[in-house]
């Protein structure tokens, strides 16, 4: 096996599905409600199966990603202007972070970079397509897999037509370019198209936190029933009443099979 390979697997086993809890929340936004102390709010999720989180937070939160047992650690690899919401930027442009082989040594398990697309500009798109790739090819290298991200631009002003076309073209890209495995949104009755035509490991990001933690386990139980390989899930997580005990729900629902309903009624969350 490559090391690649070894990586992937501490996170998706053959027929296991995967929970991740996105923390790199502050690399774009500030402190967020829940994440105002990182350490703390990882410290709390221990059962989960991944953590995402930026670079220089890893250091403060090590204790968590010790033992045999403990989470696997995914870091964050580049940034996109379009993902400081609180700014308005338009344009996505993106800048690299952290190299590969700088990924290794934090002693993470798989690295995540987004590539942004139809941003409106050929040359900003031709320039997230290289900074993507010059990812993916010094990783192919140090034998790290990486997760390709995809959120559209102003995805609030996309009908599901129109998010399920971007995305599902997106995810072919990243896995044409050489990604291990897509993060990205689900779409609705047509997912399983975009997970029969790419060809690596489908996770489902969570994005704006649900008016329930009842709705959150329902979007999740959709999407690993139309492919979904796991889910990124981050405020609907760390923002919710009791963040361990979702998880725990959570975990039921994407890994074990569990209605949402039963799930929730199983944890006290309904």
């Amino acid at each position: 096996m490559t090391g690649t390979e070894i990586r992937m697997s501490r996170l998706l086993q053959k027929g296991r599905n995967a929970v991740v809890v996105a923390v790199d929340h502050g690399e774009f936004f500030g402190p967020l409600p829940g994440l105002e102390d990182v350490p703390a709010a990882v410290k709390r999720l221990a059962e989960a199966d991944g953590i995402l989180m930026s670079p220089g937070m890893v250091a403060h939160c090590r204790a968590s990603f010790l033992g045999k047992r403990a989470p696997a650690l995914v870091v964050r690899m580049n940034w996109a202007s379009s993902y400081a919401f609180q700014w308005n930027y338009n344009e996505a442009r993106h800048a690299p972070v952290v190299q590969p082989d700088e990924v290794l040594a934090l002693g993470a398990d798989l690295g995540l970079a987004s590539c942004v697309l139809r941003t409106g500009s050929e040359g900003v798109d031709a320039d997230n397509v290289r900074v993507f790739a010059e990812i993916l090819r010094a990783k192919r290298h140090a034998g790290l897999p990486v997760v390709g991200e995809y959120y559209p631009v102003h995805r609030e002003r996309l009908d599901e037509a129109q998010l399920h076309e971007q995305v599902a073209v997106a995810c072919r890209v990243m896995a044409e370019l050489g990604a291990d495995a897509v993060k990205t949104f689900y779409t609705g009755k047509r997912f399983r198209e975009i997970v029969a035509a790419v060809p690596i490991p489908v996770l489902v990001l969570g994005a704006d936190k649900t008016d329930t933690e009842l709705a959150a386990l329902e979007l999740a139980g959709a999407a690993v029933q139309d492919g979904a390989r796991g889910v990124f899930f981050g405020r609907n997580v760390v923002q919710a009443k009791d963040p361990a005990r979702f998880l725990k729900a959570l975990k039921k629902v994407v890994s074990k099979g569990w209605s949402a309903t039963d799930a929730a009624r199983d944890a006290g969350l309904a």
